[in-house]
């Protein structure tokens, strides 16, 4: 299988690398700004370098705002059959039709886990894919993390809201927890180590667990305790609720508004 790869920052970059180490397919990128790319893919810097090719998929990795300029000089190379993979937040599948017409259309949105193989990716396929283009668009997904498919794009802006931008979320959260527990006393290092430690061995326990993470929680409280203590400062007046459905709901409609 040949596949071309239009585009390679991080995230098109990180999730090659995956590829290249999974899957039985020949992978060409273009990548006109020169960033250091893993051996075993082609590169071409543009698509005069193409003549004559065909590919069994072109995956759309530059970012959004370019693909109406940039997209059009690389749909003749698309083989019968083939599928546009969009891996670029905020471009409707509609919008990307618009572009290279009436054709099988896939959008996975990933997150930036995929680095280490952790990604959560959501999927949506236009009416135009079929059983083919489903398979290798979820053995890309799988390839780097999990795979999740939806039935509309508003669900995928959903998971964007929640999963694609929620490694920021949690990033926030554990700079806001290291400066808690610096104030505390501790060094940077101790600090960093202390809660990036903390917050995965939580998070592994409750993923391995079948328990609700409520009642993890409260396996950890002891009535008048330390931990009892410091939850009910972190739930004063519900203010973590709102600011959680607050964060996510306007990630939400930043994903509706670039559609």
């Amino acid at each position: 299988m040949d596949i071309l790869l239009v585009g390679c920052g991080k995230m098109g970059g990180a999730m090659l690398r995956r590829w290249l180490d999974a899957m039985p397919a020949r992978f060409t990128t273009v990548n006109r700004s020169g960033r250091a790319l893993p051996p075993g893919t082609e590169h071409v810097s543009g698509a005069d370098a193409l003549d004559g090719r065909r590919f069994d998929a072109i995956i759309i990795a530059v970012k959004p705002q370019q693909i109406p300029d940039v997209l059009p000089d690389y749909t003749e190379f698309l083989a019968e059959g083939g599928c546009y993979v969009s891996i670029a937040a905020g471009f409707s599948a509609a919008s990307i039709s618009k572009v290279v017409g009436d054709k099988p259309v896939i959008r996975i949105m990933p997150n930036l886990p995929a680095l280490i193989g952790r990604s959560v990716n959501g999927l949506y396929a236009n009416s135009a894919c079929g059983p083919a283009h489903r398979d290798l668009a979820d053995q890309l997904a799988k390839t780097t993390g999990t795979a999740v498919w939806l039935d509309s794009e508003d669900e995928l802006d959903r998971l964007t809201a929640v999963a694609g931008s929620g490694p920021g979320y949690v990033f926030e959260i554990a700079r806001s927890y290291i400066a808690a527990a610096e104030d505390l006393g501790f060094s940077r290092e101790t600090a960093r180590a202390l809660v990036l430690e903390t917050i995965g061995g939580a998070i592994e326990m409750a993923a391995r667990s079948e328990d609700d993470v409520a009642e993890l929680r409260n396996s950890v409280m002891s009535k008048k305790g330390t931990t009892e203590a410091g939850i009910n400062a972190l739930r004063r007046d519900g203010l973590l609720d709102a600011l959680l459905k607050d964060t996510t709901r306007a990630a939400y409609d930043r994903a509706v508004e670039l559609r």
